[in-house]
């Protein structure tokens, strides 16, 4: 076994979108290398209705896939080819966007107002850039969890883990999503295909992931388009670790346990042609894009 080592920790920064949504970036738009088949990722968390009710009015996607998971309020969404839905706590969307659709995503508040969810975007390959939309809507109660004799537990979105395996399949990228809690002052070892990309954001707790020569590794300015960030204390909440190489994680959870998505998908290795919720290989298949959206051909 080789821990893998941590090679970026950064804080989230806050963003606004669709009608003025306000949220937390994990990352997005940097070196599509950096993170290959992974795009981008929000965390919207809020408790003022008044931040997110506007919410993701109706817009295009092609060439990507989203992954939409809820752990409060609910996302009401719709689309262009006529599916309608709700997403509800615990649950989990996989939308297929391939040769392109126009929906809209908006969020709705628990009895007390609190929404949060994340959503994570991953780029298809070449072959699948214009293959037909689809959905996958997985209610919360459908996603099996598993408990070790430690009191860690996972929710298996995708993937297998402990003998337990994830309701979402036929993704791209052959990822793995795992939502993982390890209890006060517990040590876990997680197993990792060497080949995939990985990283983990933490949105409870605090705890030490082991492997790193800095004990938190170093976020530069470069990579990420923020300021230079270094951190030597535990990792807390809203904070993106990006692992390098190996077949495992370690991590130490802190006073109050650790929660944290813990994110792999093998690595697509293709040009990136990309404008905002379209990403494609080549320009030229880029600008034929919003050329179809500007020209009502956008959706076949």
């Amino acid at each position: 076994m080789s821990i893998r080592p941590v090679t970026h920790i950064g804080k989230t920064q806050p963003t606004l979108e669709g009608a003025g949504v306000k949220l937390e970036r994990v990352f997005g738009f940097q070196d599509p290398e950096m993170l290959d088949p992974f795009l981008m990722m929000d965390d919207f968390r809020n408790e003022r209705p008044e931040d997110y009710l506007a919410g993701f009015p109706w817009h295009p996607h092609r060439g990507i896939e989203t992954i939409t998971y809820v752990l409060a309020g609910t996302v009401e969404h719709g689309d262009s080819l006529g599916n309608r839905g709700t997403l509800g706590a615990g649950s989990v969307q996989w939308m297929t966007a391939g040769r392109g659709i126009m929906h809209q995503e908006m969020p709705k508040g628990d009895e007390t107002g609190r929404m949060h969810g994340f959503q994570l975007w991953a780029n298809l390959p070449s072959s699948l850039k214009m293959t037909e939309p689809r959905y996958q809507d997985i209610e919360g109660k459908d996603i099996p969890a598993v408990t070790d004799d430690d009191g860690t537990s996972a929710r298996v979105i995708i993937g297998d883990f402990w003998g337990q395996k994830g309701p979402v399949d036929g993704i791209a990228a052959d990822p793995q999503y795992l939502d993982i809690h390890v209890p006060a002052g517990k040590k876990k070892r997680f197993k990792v295909d060497t080949y995939k990309q990985t990283f983990a954001y933490v949105f409870e707790g605090s705890g030490t992931f082991e492997g790193a020569s800095d004990p938190f590794g170093v976020l530069t300015e470069k990579e990420f388009g923020g300021e230079e960030l270094k951190i030597r204390d535990q990792t807390g909440d809203r904070t993106l670790v990006i692992f390098g190489t190996g077949d495992e994680i370690v991590v130490q959870a802190g006073d109050h346990g650790i929660r944290f998505l813990l994110v792999s998908g093998a690595p697509i290795k293709e040009p990136v042609a990309w404008h905002g919720p379209i990403v494609m290989n080549t320009r030229q298949e880029l600008t034929q894009a919003i050329n179809e959206l500007q020209n009502g051909t956008f959706i076949r």
